[in-house]
């Protein structure tokens, strides 16, 4: 059988996830030249909430074509733009961030949100994909580098992929369990280990292959600050993104 010279070439996806409005990191993960030349974006959900930058994020996402899911920031705006309302979080200075976030969403970016799913389907060079923000299980479910095999090996089995794509604990690493290649990028806009930098991967797949690359880059705190400032946001959040910790 004859292998053209479109199957031959790869298909490079910007795997991202948990932008959580930071829109300066995520120009910072478009400009690396790692993201350079990706045919497709993938975004594995919380792309609002805890930064000041919601409207310039989705439109960003919506430019670029990106397959897009729901997490649950994204699931808690929601309600509030249903007229419901959430428990958790309770501390004040995370719940405004929230409201802030309600408030001031354009009513196209609140029907982007609404037009997604909490998982996302498909198949690319043969290879089945999904998306999901926490697990194929549940999507507030964490996974760690430690998470136990046989938990992967569950969820594995649930999900019937090949590729499976999440985010949520921030925490960025690459399995390959039993054949089934289990990524969380890590957050693009929040990141907890000490670390600010903004957090992504990039995937490569040609014909049932599959190469993965995660990578770090810097983004432009001053932008940030001034727009938590501009934005009468609490300032702890400043403190949060230039160490690159949760500090609440």
């Amino acid at each position: 059988m004859l292998v053209t010279d479109k199957e031959r070439r790869a298909v490079k996806i910007l795997l991202i996830s948990d932008i959580h409005a930071n829109y300066p990191a995520l120009k910072a993960v478009a400009a690396h030249e790692a993201a350079s030349g990706c045919n497709h974006v993938w975004n594995c959900g919380d792309v609002t909430v805890y930064a000041p930058f919601p409207n310039e994020t989705i439109d960003w996402l919506k430019t670029h074509k990106a397959i897009s899911i729901l997490g649950n920031t994204d699931r808690k705006v929601l309600k509030l733009v249903r007229g419901k309302q959430f428990k958790k979080p309770r501390k004040p200075e995370k719940r405004i961030m929230y409201t802030w976030t309600h408030d001031v969403l354009t009513k196209e970016n609140i029907r982007y949100l609404q037009s997604l799913g909490k998982k996302n389907t498909f198949k690319v060079k043969g290879l089945k994909v999904g998306l999901f923000h926490g697990s194929p299980a549940d999507p507030d479910e964490f996974l760690f580098p430690d998470t136990p095999e046989e938990r992967l090996h569950a969820l594995s089995r649930k999900a019937g992929k090949d590729v499976i794509c999440f985010g949520h604990s921030h925490t960025p690493f690459h399995k390959n369990f039993h054949g089934v290649h289990f990524i969380n990028p890590g957050s693009v806009g929040r990141m907890f280990d000490g670390n600010p930098a903004a957090s992504f991967a990039v995937i490569k797949i040609s014909r049932k292959k599959i190469k993965i690359a995660h990578h770090r880059v810097a983004w432009d705190f001053r932008e940030m600050e001034q727009g938590l400032l501009k934005s009468r946001l609490p300032e702890i959040y400043i403190n949060m993104y230039r160490q690159g910790l949760k500090l609440n």
